[in-house]
């Protein structure tokens, strides 16, 4: 006799791997998650195999890495020497992403410490709202030059 895996619906699904109801519909229309069985009432069920698969996209969209890293090593195959460098290299450009991210944060937390260094908060006039406007009135230059902030989704 041959063991059957269980079959869950969306929200058994959805409790047993973290993974909110939308975001296993929406992952299941980017292509990381392949539309398999159905009940005889149309509802999709779920196998085991794809709640795993729904905790490993939420563990690597945890790490902050984007809908296509993540399908990039959802297809590798973890038994391959040739797979294994691949999954390295998407790790390793992710990771080079993320010291980038700090370094912009770094740069955000030196402007607003500057920016609430502006104002004590007890004069008549707030100088911290007084130097957001005038950054404000910036962008139309900042634009103008096209200097816009790529950030990595």
């Amino acid at each position: 006799m041959v063991a059957t895996s269980a079959l869950y619906k969306i929200g058994e699904a959805a409790a047993r791997s973290g993974v909110s109801a939308a975001n296993i519909r929406y992952y299941e229309k980017e292509g990381l998650l392949s539309a398999g069985a159905r009940s005889e009432s149309s509802y999709r069920l779920y196998s085991d195999a794809e709640i795993h698969q729904l905790r490993f996209i939420r563990l690597c969209r945890a790490m902050d890495m984007s809908l296509d890293e993540v399908r990039s090593l959802l297809a590798l195959d973890w038994h391959s020497a040739e797979d294994c460098a691949a999954a390295r290299t998407t790790v390793d450009t992710h990771l080079r992403h993320v010291r980038e991210r700090l370094q912009e944060l770094q740069t955000l937390e030196k402007e607003l410490v500057a920016l609430r260094d502006c104002c004590d908060g007890h004069s008549g006039v707030c100088r911290t709202i007084e130097a957001l406007h005038r950054r404000a009135d910036m962008q139309d230059l900042v634009a103008a030059v096209g200097s816009a902030v790529k950030r990595h989704v």
